[in-house]
């Protein structure tokens, strides 16, 4: 039997002003792989993304109308708890952002707003975290020092850690390795194909190297519509839309 997509998007259009910015899409995210978002600057890749989270709800004078399900649930649902869409959430931006208190404070952060935890569990949990991310060696004496402190590699791997303490279900990456020096950027894919044992993972990139890296599947998206989907190998190697052979070419940028 095939499993059901952790995500599912059902004609689902965002216009912002007057401006179409995703048109008609339609896709299906499978669960525990990492499917990475292609295309162009200024595609919608990244609106896409936040559409998964309904971040881009945020952006002023916008419209949305479809279907974003996550778990069989229409997160677009006038009646659901936008702030528990969001706790299934594991937001890395292009930058980290830590926030301007302890290494150990950054990740009991969320479990500490999302319910009553004792500091015994929250002390296994920074520790498991930290592990999880590669971390814990590097910070283990440091824990009550200021994340701020931190490379801009460990602080990018600390923002996975503070995201996956609220125990998510999701992580989504905006870019999430732009910034970072090509050691940290190898460690972070890493993560990333280790951690989708255990979560869906969707990405934002526009290396393709990095997407033959770390994905399962590739979403190639032009002018706000998915012009192709499938597997990595598939997509990279062998694509059928001409569109997509030009931008993996370099024709189109």
């Amino acid at each position: 039997m095939t499993k059901a997509p952790h995500i599912s998007v059902q004609n689902l259009n965002v216009h912002i002003g007057n401006q179409h910015i995703l048109k008609d899409i339609n896709i299906n995210i499978p669960d525990k792989k990492v499917t990475s978002i292609i295309g162009p600057s200024g595609c919608g890749k990244t609106t896409l993304l936040k559409t998964f989270n309904r971040l881009v709800d945020n952006t002023p004078d916008v419209n949305i109308t479809g279907k974003v399900l996550v778990d069989n649930e229409n997160i677009y649902d006038p009646n659901v708890e936008i702030t528990e869409i969001r706790k299934k959430m594991g937001l890395l931006s292009q930058r980290p952002y830590p926030l301007p208190m302890s290494i150990y404070d950054n990740i009991a952060y969320g479990p500490r707003i999302h319910g009553t935890i004792g500091k015994q569990e929250l002390d296994v949990l920074v520790e498991q975290q930290l592990k999880a991310t590669g971390l814990w060696n590097e910070v283990k004496d440091r824990l009550h020092n200021s994340a701020t402190k931190l490379s801009i590699g460990q602080q990018q791997r600390l923002c996975l850690a503070r995201g996956l303490a609220v125990d998510p279900e999701i992580i989504l990456g905006d870019e999430s390795t732009s910034a970072l020096d090509p050691i940290s950027t190898a460690i972070i894919e890493d993560l990333f194909i280790t951690l989708k044992e255990k979560y869906t993972i969707v990405l934002v990139t526009h290396i393709l190297r990095q997407a033959r890296r770390v994905s399962d599947y590739i979403i190639f998206v032009y002018m706000g519509q998915i012009i192709e989907f499938g597997p990595t190998e598939e997509i990279l190697l062998n694509p059928k839309e001409e569109l997509t052979k030009e931008y993996i070419k370099g024709y189109i940028s």
